[in-house]
């Protein structure tokens, strides 16, 4: 039995909808705080579109991932949603900087071909938030980029975005991350992508912490953000939600975190806890413990309806302060 999370009249009610016969394991949908009477949505809710994000433990072994996240995408499909979010790193998370640059493969390689494959069958868009990408200067290098990857449903890369903000930390509880050893930064930022869900923006795990980087995207016309994330067992709980909701609230957008869960092997763990947020800062959808999906409704009648009543981008001081990110060209 699965339950689906909607917003719909009355406005002070959050629903949540059982639906027979619709059956994935740990699934939940949290309550949600009521939305303000004078944004009452007025979409039928079986119009608005369907997204999933998807839940894993990824390990060393990349076949093994993929038939876990193929599950979960078939999953998806079969329940509805257009577009279908998998975290940073599901096609592995090795031990050490040695094996991730063993075990990377470039856009072209036989994996990609397996996820194009997997879109063609499925029918629907898959964003594959943080794919280990030998670029065109890996023998220059010798490193890699994160690279997130959006696919249509016709298999097609419609997007890449390379990681800007590479996560070199040293957290106390939760052992050093020096991103950098294995990996170069991303160039520059995509502009977003019109998907059947709405206009996406991508980025990637550690981004979550700049937020010009989220309202740069925001005024370039996305309408959805995604941050796919590996976030850590000390982070994880400080940080994670309530990062989310501020980039919800800032951006006035839907936020989308599909994230690594659970022990990947003996020198790492992950925090999970993927969600939705929408653009007034409601967790609608979120997942439980353990590898799994949770569904969300994106309603963008209700972001436009919400953007028309705060109008913050209209308010911005840049003469005090200046455009706090700059819109993409």
């Amino acid at each position: 039995m699965i339950l689906l999370g909607f917003i719909t009249r009355p406005p002070h009610r959050f629903l949540s909808l059982l639906c027979p016969g619709l059956r994935i394991p740990r699934l939940s949908v949290p309550c949600a705080q009521p939305r303000p009477r004078a944004m009452a949505v007025s979409s039928s809710s079986c119009e608005l579109p369907l997204v999933a994000v998807c839940q894993v433990t990824s390990t060393p072994d990349k076949q093994q991932n993929f038939k876990t996240c193929a599950e979960l995408v078939r999953e998806a499909a079969r329940l509805g949603a257009c577009l279908a979010f998998l975290p940073e790193a599901f096609d592995f998370i090795a031990r050490d900087p040695a094996e991730t640059l063993r075990l990377s493969e470039p856009l072209g390689g036989r994996l990609l071909e397996e996820y194009t494959r997997l879109a063609r069958e499925c029918g629907l868009w898959l964003s594959l938030g943080g794919f280990h990408e030998r670029g065109q200067d890996w023998e220059q290098t010798q490193k890699i980029y994160n690279c997130h990857v959006l696919l249509n449903s016709k298999g097609a890369v419609v997007a890449t975005y390379r990681k800007t903000h590479l996560c070199d930390v040293e957290i106390p509880g939760q052992g050093p991350m020096c991103e950098s050893n294995s990996t170069m930064p991303g160039p520059s930022l995509e502009s977003p992508v019109s998907t059947p869900a709405g206009k996406v923006g991508l980025a990637v795990c550690y981004d979550m912490r700049f937020p010009e980087l989220s309202l740069a995207l925001a005024q370039a016309g996305a309408e959805i953000l995604t941050y796919p994330s590996a976030f850590g067992s000390v982070t994880g709980p400080a940080h994670w939600e309530v990062l989310l909701r501020a980039r919800a609230i800032e951006t006035q957008c839907y936020v989308v975190a599909a994230a690594q869960c659970g022990r990947h092997h003996e020198k790492r763990a992950s925090y999970g806890h993927s969600m939705v947020v929408d653009p007034w800062g409601t967790v609608v959808a979120r997942c439980s413990e353990g590898p799994g999906l949770c569904l969300a409704r994106i309603d963008l009648s209700y972001l436009r309806q919400l953007r028309q009543h705060l109008p913050v981008f209209q308010h911005r001081r840049s003469d005090l302060y200046g455009n706090l990110g700059h819109p993409l060209s």
